[in-house]
């Protein structure tokens, strides 16, 4: 008796408690039964929407699911001989990367102030499965920040390569990388604005500049991760951020890469690149005008600022073989609309020796069509 007794205060309870909650569902199903027709259907139409919103999220999960194990996590001991002076032998860098294909093998891209002034064995890469290796060679390019590291372990993948010539301001992008050293981040915006150039990145002098901007927050530790299209394909590589703060602020800029992987073929075929006014190099023959603004445009007869005016003809260079004047202002190099002298000097520097490239100037008021063949700068120059 004193066991049931005990017991049945608190059976009693649960069946108020149930009774609570039935009373609880009661009231919510009448709610609903007495709430607007036009209402209900407002939110079926909602669930409706939402569904196929839900759908298409569904795409950046599996974005993110493919490009994930393609991604790495970068720590660099590095060797600061001001730091040493003080009895403190090294710095610690982290950063991102993405494992590519090369030639039938595999490498692990990034920037090159991730690792600069570090060694092999001091540079550590974090894959998604929690392994750590060490690259066996690395390249890397300070006129570009583009670095190139061999790696070599069992079940690596590699991220597909797109084609940042498609690219379009408003596409829709993902960054992934280790901000803050939070490894596999994903953060989601779209491209801002494509052709920044001169842009002030801190110590490093990168010369050869051609960033596309993403407002796909970007952070200290994202530098040399990928940037994706919706496709699952790589289409930059994350190098800065424009930020008063050091965190992000919603303008980052990333390598479109075609340009990072053509200098990293460079760097592993060569071990150096070929840049643009270092002989050898590939060559056209003109000189530009960098101060050309609005005012000599309209002069020109140009309806608006673009493109680049020749100054100067080089003497039996591609340039004169194509038939290139003074005044012309180049407004396209191989497809690519020009939007300034280093913009123009920056493809010229990316193109391949020997390679007829379409171009289209404007000349007398009407554009014109020519083909140059680039050539190599110390051939020229020895020829001459």
């Amino acid at each position: 008796m004193a066991t049931l007794g005990n017991q049945w205060p608190r059976f009693s309870g649960v069946i108020v408690r149930f009774g609570w909650v039935a009373a609880v569902l009661g009231m919510v199903t009448a709610a609903r039964a007495a709430e607007d027709p036009e209402r209900a259907k407002q939110y079926e139409q909602l669930a409706v929407e939402v569904a196929h919103l839900e759908q298409q999220g569904n795409v950046l999960k599996q974005v993110v699911r493919l490009v994930r194990p393609t991604v790495v996590h970068i720590e660099a001991e590095k060797t600061d001989p001001l730091a040493k002076r003080y009895s403190h032998h090294s710095v610690e860098e982290a950063g991102s990367g993405t494992i590519i294909e090369l030639g039938g093998k595999l490498y692990v891209l990034t920037n090159r102030h991730v690792i600069k002034s570090a060694t092999v064995n001091n540079i550590h890469i974090k894959l998604q499965d929690g392994r750590q290796i060490n690259p066996t060679q690395v390249w890397s390019d300070p006129g570009t920040d583009v670095a190139i590291m061999s790696v070599s372990a069992p079940h690596l993948f590699a991220a597909r390569i797109g084609d940042s010539e498609k690219i379009d301001i408003g596409d829709f992008v993902l960054a992934v990388g280790s901000p803050f050293g939070l490894s596999h981040s994903v953060t989601f915006g779209i491209i801002s604005a494509k052709g920044r150039r001169d842009l002030e990145l801190g110590d490093e002098q990168v010369q050869y500049q051609d960033f596309l901007q993403t407002d796909a927050a970007i952070n200290p530790g994202n530098s040399g991760g990928p940037l994706i299209n919706l496709r699952g394909e790589v289409v930059g590589m994350n190098t800065a951020i424009a930020s008063n703060s050091g965190g992000s602020e919603g303008i980052g800029f990333t390598i479109p890469i075609n340009m990072a992987m053509g200098i990293a073929k460079q760097l592993v075929e060569r071990g150096s690149v070929v840049h643009r006014s270092l002989p050898p190099g590939p060559f056209l023959g003109v000189t530009l005008d960098s101060k050309f603004d609005a005012a000599t445009a309209t002069k020109l007869g140009l309806p608006r600022l673009e493109g680049c005016r020749i100054q100067a003809v080089t003497p039996k260079s591609p340039a004169e073989a194509a038939k290139l004047q003074v005044d012309d202002v180049v407004v396209e190099f191989d497809g690519t609309p020009i939007e300034n002298d280093v913009h123009l000097v920056t493809l010229v520097s990316l193109s391949d020796v020997g390679k007829e490239v379409p171009i289209v100037v404007f000349r007398g008021k009407k554009m014109v069509k020519l083909t140059v063949k680039i050539a190599d700068r110390s051939s020229f120059e020895a020829a001459n």
